[in-house]
């Protein structure tokens, strides 16, 4: 009987062990919601009971302990040789992250849909947006994105992917809203629309493209620390910015 209740009060930890950590998704999440136009805000309280983006950012994470949603797995990440387009991949037949974001636009802009599919994929969609830009997400599939990466994160151990989702975020010691207000201070009008151009391909390639760096960034058994933080903290934060204001151009467009 202990077995099975030890069992149970652990499950829910391995079940969300990969993934662009809490912090990060509702950094993006808060960023978003500044960036919304007036017609988005008023749609998006409505469908989330007043719920910001922050709030149900990590939702797609939060249902992984349910067997009975473990066809979205396959929905967080894509897989495809480094140095090669999206578009020229072989595609699994499980789906990937990208098309996981283009049928959840789908389903919320079909007025056809019911209110609570709507706010599913909704839910799923402020998600997979963030997840996009987690570079460990749009990796390659013979080492599980950076996962059989073993390397040692100020002396514990860790991997690649988990360095990418959690370690360094977490590392940095500041809550979402702290990072969040930070990263969006001072973001032109101009920069703003940079960053937001472009398509969804052309995001899941760049986030491939810096993939390929960070293969380069260790080597397996690795001790990082410090100098790790020094060297890619900045893009973390460029990544997190990135994620935020595409959502937010996503769910405008979605909205408009």
């Amino acid at each position: 009987m202990k077995k099975v209740i030890l069992l149970a009060l652990l499950l829910p930890l391995c079940s969300f062990g990969n993934f662009w950590g809490e912090t990060g998704h509702r950094v993006t999440g808060h960023i978003a919601q500044n960036h919304l136009t007036g017609k988005a805000k008023r749609i998006l309280n409505d469908l989330l009971d007043g719920h910001s983006l922050a709030f149900v950012s990590t939702y797609a994470d939060e249902i992984k302990a349910d067997r009975s949603y473990s066809k979205f797995s396959a929905w967080h990440y894509v897989n495809y040789p480094l140095g090669m387009r999206y578009e020229d991949s072989e595609k699994s037949e499980y789906g990937d992250i990208v098309t996981a974001i283009e049928e959840c636009i789908r389903v919320v802009k079909n007025k056809d849909s019911s209110r609570a599919d709507r706010v599913f994929y909704l839910k799923m969609l402020v998600h997979f947006i963030g997840d996009l830009h987690q570079p460990m997400h749009a990796s390659r599939a013979e080492d599980k994105g950076g996962n059989d990466i073993q390397v040692q994160w100020f002396g514990q151990g860790s991997n690649l992917h988990r360095v990418w989702d959690k370690n360094l975020i977490v590392s940095y010691g500041m809550t979402y809203t702290e990072l969040a207000n930070e990263l969006d201070r001072g973001v032109s009008r101009k920069e703003c629309k940079k960053i937001q151009e472009g398509s969804i391909y052309d995001w899941v390639d760049e986030s491939h493209e810096i993939c390929g760096t960070l293969y380069e960034s260790v080597e397996v058994g690795e001790k990082l620390g410090y100098r790790y933080t020094y060297d890619y903290n900045d893009l973390l934060f460029e990544q997190l910015q990135k994620g935020g204001l595409r959502l937010a151009k996503v769910l405008n467009d979605l909205f408009s």
